[in-house]
């Protein structure tokens, strides 16, 4: 599987969320407030096709909580017949549609309850799971049903970053819970619905790396990758037929974290170290399922790094599977330009460059470049 991935809050605009609150109380400038962010929710079969002269043939998106259900219990059937749209569009054009259930964002009814921290949202999460499921099973074989179920707390709850802006320990082990609970309940409602659907989720891992394999350094990297990149996939390592992959971060270890080098960096000033992939692959060996690499990419507004760092990273993913890693797909972040949450909309992670005034689409150099190998299904070595 070829593609590259989108989400609701982040390309669609018009969304009415706990986002979309936040952002008009906190935005220090209109940057910061999505919008009609690139006005995907009306413009999709135009993007769909841009990704299908790209070579993709499958793709990642999520579906918009608060649309289809804005009211507690009250589902909206116009969006439902939405995004029936979209995913047909999607089969029209020969693209596999990869759907996430959950992508950072709530109902305000949801937030207003406490959000994740209260365990009823869980259990309304996976009422509109049901529904929504329902609707589309017999057009959807591919179901994400969170979006970095460890991020999404560390920001919100430990950080205090994103809404509801808390700092409370207790609060983040508390929601950590409580998705976990969520997606294990949303895996049975899946597969009881349709039992032949490959259900999983898209979870952040970052590689981390002992310098000289000091005896101090292999021993906070055991902690970390046991709480940062295990310890979600172990609570829920029988209730998922695929793993999701999200790859961003190295992390150098060197008595202490976050030692890198940054020799080469994003515009966001995040390092980019394409090769750690291949040892994250290799650690999620283990769980003995196949692997979907859902989020790959880089902040690059002039477009200078990014067909070097795909071509890289998917030398890594090639030797992991020369390895016998079970890697099936690979989707790079991210289709378009869009709202990079917290941080507005000056972070270019698109294939295809978004001018927010006129909605314009301009496919990026690079794009061009991982269309060559998404046609071939090859990286020319």
């Amino acid at each position: 599987m070829w593609g590259a991935a989108t989400s609701a809050h982040q390309v669609e605009g018009g969304n009415f969320n706990d986002w979309s609150e936040w952002e008009k109380k906190s935005a220090q400038a209109e940057n910061y407030i999505s919008g009609r962010a690139c006005d995907h929710y009306n413009l999709y079969e135009q993007d769909f096709d841009i990704a299908k002269s790209l070579g993709h043939n499958a793709h990642r998106f999520s579906i918009e909580w608060s649309r289809v259900e804005p009211e507690q219990g009250k589902f909206n059937e116009a969006e439902l017949g939405h995004y029936c749209r979209v995913i047909s569009a999607l089969r029209e054009r020969g693209l596999e549609p990869f759907v996430t259930l959950w992508h950072f964002t709530l109902p305000l009814w949801a937030a207003e309850q406490g959000g994740w921290q209260n365990k009823k949202t869980a259990e309304d999460f996976c009422r509109y799971v049901e529904k929504v499921v329902g609707a589309f099973k017999p057009e959807v074989k591919f179901w994400i049903i969170l979006n970095e179920p460890d991020v999404y707390p560390a920001e919100s709850y430990l950080k205090g970053a994103w809404p509801p802006q808390k700092k409370n320990i207790f609060a983040y082990l508390k929601v950590i819970k409580n998705l976990s609970k969520a997606h294990k309940t949303a895996y049975e409602i899946i597969k009881k619905i349709e039992p032949e659907a490959q259900v999983g989720i898209a979870k952040n891992n970052i590689y981390f790396e002992p310098y000289k394999n000091k005896l101090i350094n292999l021993c906070l990297k055991k902690l970390a990758d046991w709480w940062c990149n295990f310890y979600f996939l172990n609570r829920i390592k029988n209730f998922q037929d695929f793993i999701g992959l999200n790859y961003y971060f190295h992390n150098l270890i060197n008595c202490g974290f976050s030692k890198n080098e940054n020799k080469i960096v994003s515009d966001m000033g995040w390092e980019l170290y394409p090769q750690g992939i291949y040892y994250i692959l290799k650690d999620l060996q283990k769980y003995q399922k196949p692997i979907y690499i859902t989020e790959n990419g880089l902040a690059d507004s002039q477009d200078q790094k990014r067909a070097w760092f795909i071509k890289e990273t998917l030398r890594s993913v090639h030797q992991a599977i020369e390895e016998g890693v079970d890697v099936r797909g690979y989707f790079h972040w991210s289709l378009l330009d869009n709202f990079e949450w917290d941080k507005g909309f000056w972070p270019r992670f698109g294939l295809v460059e978004i001018d927010y005034k006129t909605l314009e689409r301009k496919v990026r150099p690079s794009a061009w470049e991982y269309a060559r190998i998404c046609k071939n299904n090859e990286l020319n070595l």
